[in-house]
């Protein structure tokens, strides 16, 4: 059997990370890692299917047991972390595990001894960035641009990553995730 791999796909938020995890997870050997977030749920948001919503005190025992790979405070109370026990289970029974996490969250568990492929999804720029956030209408003005401050740290992390794609297509773009993956999971872990 396969070693799995943890895959991360990262990037600016409004990059389209989640819509390509979503058409990636038709392939039935990818399983999807559901972040935990103190933040409460948006409209239309179920727990344990969108995120694990904690509560803050929940939240902090999990990181004082070691349940988290990565975490990470975005806001003042508001934080958003990565289980551990659902990446485990993945790569020791051979699956790809998916994760939409930030560039932070990222070099962490970079940092750490899982078969890893990190994917670092770009927008084709920073004006079609912002027409992104503000099109998909679940942030306000405030939220926007807290997430645009962000835009040039983000891109400058995304050097460091095994494969940049640019979401200029989505379907050319999910395709050129999809072929790196394959390619990565059936290399397997002794060719790093």
């Amino acid at each position: 059997m396969l070693s799995g791999l943890v895959v991360v796909l990262s990037g600016p938020s409004g990059v389209g990370k989640t819509t390509i995890s979503r058409c990636l997870m038709r392939d039935p050997l990818f399983r999807f890692s559901i972040s935990a977030t103190t933040r409460p749920p948006r409209e239309n948001e179920k727990d344990g299917v969108d995120y694990h919503f904690l509560s803050l005190e929940e939240f902090r025992a999990k990181i004082s047991a070691d349940g988290f790979v990565e975490y990470v405070e975005v806001y003042e109370g508001v934080l958003y972390g990565t289980l551990r026990a659902p990446l485990d289970e993945a790569v020791a029974s051979g699956e790809v595990m998916l994760l939409d996490i930030d560039v932070d969250g990222s070099e962490k568990i970079r940092a750490m001894n899982y078969p890893l492929l990190r994917i670092f999804i770009s927008p084709p720029d920073y004006d079609e960035l912002a027409k992104r956030l503000k099109g998909r209408g679940t942030d306000d003005e405030k939220s926007i641009e807290k997430r645009m401050k962000r835009w040039k740290k983000e891109m400058e992390c995304g050097t460091s990553f095994d494969l940049k794609v640019v979401n200029d297509d989505l379907g050319a773009c999910i395709e050129s995730v999809h072929r790196a993956i394959a390619a990565r999971y059936l290399r397997g872990p002794t060719e790093d």
